[in-house]
């Protein structure tokens, strides 16, 4: 499920190409801090999988709550949720 959210992040990336052959800018519209730029496109996106990554675990080890993404949702339900749904 953690590989599926972060394919699911990276399909929302979007990419820029800097001025003067400064290379490659991207970020992930919805997840706030979550940007990378590197002198090549692939160099970008390897990077910015590692961003996510990173950000991901920061967030799930603080219990922070997380987007959903292509229907899928990290978050941990509590029972009062259960009973909810």
């Amino acid at each position: 499920m953690l590989l599926d959210y972060i394919q699911a992040a990276m399909g929302k990336a979007t990419y820029e190409l800097l001025p003067d052959s400064e290379g490659f800018y991207a970020e992930i519209p919805g997840l706030q801090g979550v940007w990378a730029n590197a002198p090549t496109l692939e160099g970008c996106r390897r990077e910015l999988q590692e961003v996510v990554e990173s950000w991901l675990i920061v967030k799930l080890r603080h219990g922070d709550p997380l987007p959903v993404l292509d229907g899928i949702d990290l978050n941990a339900r509590t029972t009062s949720d259960a009973e909810v749904a």
